[in-house]
């Protein structure tokens, strides 16, 4: 029954309504109740201020923070490897402004790009919005260092305000690989698995999809994946046969840290 009803439940999760979360506010509101009669009632013997209902219900079971998953290990170990490259001068494209390019922010100047605007003035990130699958997007200087962490995945699909274009990622990779230094260092990751689109939300890229994405390009100096079960694994080898094992996930994430080879 779970593997019937599980897909469906999903779906209606996109379209905003998440029955499951419904199902464990109702099993956890008795203990709410319970705990707010005992606080009120300790409450008023002391304190004058209005008490008011806020109720938090999914969080009496909920673990101490998440440390598993693509954006925790992506965003940590590519912003670990960056601070140890110390680059000239570092450009992001796309990636999660409260995760990855906080981390990287906190130790250097990072630069964005960025189709949504971005209001928000913070030291050690400078903004810019742009189009990368725009073929006329230009640099003032070629930077030595670049990064797009979950983003790439995205361009093409419109979910962002992006205009709609099938090859919108083929064409932004092609600009990424344009703007960077010869000899510089990309650091990439989008969702790997079964290839396919799923519209609006992302696409997934096979592996042999990614290898002639790089061909001629890049090469890869390291590479590692989140697996289905949000754990990481690091240094493992890009050869054909040793990386089978990673070709059955369903939505993994690959992460590289590609040089670009000389023009």
């Amino acid at each position: 029954m779970k593997k019937i009803l599980r897909p469906w439940l999903k779906r209606l999760a996109y379209l905003g309504i998440d029955l499951v979360r419904v199902y464990r506010s109702i099993q956890a509101f008795p203990k709410y109740g319970w705990d707010y009669l005992r606080f009120r009632k300790a409450y008023r013997k002391t304190f004058q201020k209005r008490l008011r209902f806020y109720p938090c219900l999914l969080d009496y079971t909920a673990a101490s923070g998440v440390a598993s998953g693509h954006y925790f290990h992506q965003d940590l170990w590519v912003a670990q490897q960056i601070f140890l490259a110390s680059p000239e001068r570092h450009i992001d494209v796309g990636s999660r402004v409260d995760g990855f390019v906080a981390h990287v922010a906190s130790f250097r100047t990072i630069e964005v790009i960025d189709i949504r605007p971005q209001t928000s003035h913070v030291r050690n990130i400078e903004f810019l919005q742009g189009n990368l699958s725009d073929e006329g997007f230009q640099l003032e200087a070629a930077p030595d260092s670049l990064s797009c962490l979950h983003a790439l995945e995205h361009f093409g699909l419109g979910r962002y305000g992006d205009p709609i274009d099938p090859e919108g990622h083929q064409k932004a990779f092609a600009n990424m690989h344009r703007l960077l230094r010869a000899g510089g260092i990309f650091y990439f990751s989008v969702p790997i698995g079964v290839a396919r689109v799923e519209f609006n939300a992302h696409r997934v890229f096979g592996l042999d999809e990614l290898e002639e994405m790089f061909r001629g390009r890049f090469s890869v100096e390291h590479f590692a994946v989140v697996d289905d079960a949000g754990e990481l694994f690091t240094d493992l080898p890009w050869t054909s046969p040793e990386r089978c094992r990673w070709f059955d996930l369903n939505y993994g994430c690959g992460i590289f840290v590609l040089r670009k080879q000389n023009d």
